[in-house]
């Protein structure tokens, strides 16, 4: 069952982001810690956002000269968000993460919607590259499901990108802070290597057919059927 969240996490990720939604819900159901959860959970996204960030690098939709800053911040502020994860535990993150997963549901349904045609920015390029890299990288390290989702919606609400471009510059921000915050958690040995590596390889063939469909299609289709499903399984979280 894990797998193939695994390859529709990948999928949805590519397309739109916020596949996280799915797999942190469905690991805590399972019974698995909410620290190791969080830590198998981006490992495995790593390589679906990796093999997404690729494809569309390939098909020339990423400029990684002019994403450097905003690469650099999210970087470091994503190293700060998961060693503070670190410190609050288990414990703190049970009573936590329901609340913060139906939080960034109803962000992710009832955010501006994301267009298809490129816009005028709404604030100056330098200042986006800063504040946004280390908002995503902050984000990505204490908590990271929606953080795709939250990316592309930067992209496109305040720099003005059309859903395509969006998407695919996004991917390197967010690579960067995942790879990041699995660094850490992996010498803190958080990472569960049997499920994580299954899904990996399933969000590596998600992420691919993901990317190609976002090249040519739009993904709002996915926001009711992620939100929806995200909810619920909080809802089920909170009862328990």
């Amino acid at each position: 069952m894990l797998t193939a969240v695994g390859f529709i996490s990948g999928f949805i990720n590519a397309v739109a982001g916020g596949g996280g939604l799915l797999v942190l819900p469905l690991m805590l159901w399972l019974g698995i810690p909410p620290v190791t959860a969080l830590a198998t959970g981006k490992f495995q996204a790593v390589f679906g956002t990796m093999s997404s960030s690729i494809n569309y690098f390939r098909n020339g939709l990423i400029d990684l000269k002019s994403l450097w800053p905003a690469m650099l911040l999210s970087m470091l502020a994503s190293a700060c968000g998961t060693l503070f994860v670190l410190k609050l535990g288990n414990n703190v993150l049970e009573n936590m993460l329901p609340y913060f997963l139906i939080g960034i549901s109803l962000f992710t349904w009832f955010s501006p919607g994301i267009s298809d045609v490129k816009t005028a920015p709404s604030i100056p390029n330098k200042f986006f590259r800063g504040s946004v890299g280390a908002l995503i990288g902050f984000y990505g390290g204490f908590f990271g499901p929606g953080v795709g989702a939250i990316a592309v919606l930067c992209f496109s609400a305040l720099l003005g990108q059309q859903l395509r471009s969006a998407t695919a510059q996004s991917k390197p921000v967010v690579l960067i802070a995942n790879t990041v915050s699995v660094l850490i958690f992996l010498i803190d040995g958080n990472v569960l290597f049997t499920i994580g590596i299954a899904m990996a390889l399933a969000q590596i063939a998600g992420a691919y057919f993901g990317s190609n469909l976002a090249m040519h299609r739009g993904a709002a289709i996915i926001r009711p059927i992620l939100v929806v499903t995200t909810i619920g399984i909080a809802i089920k979280l909170l009862i328990d």
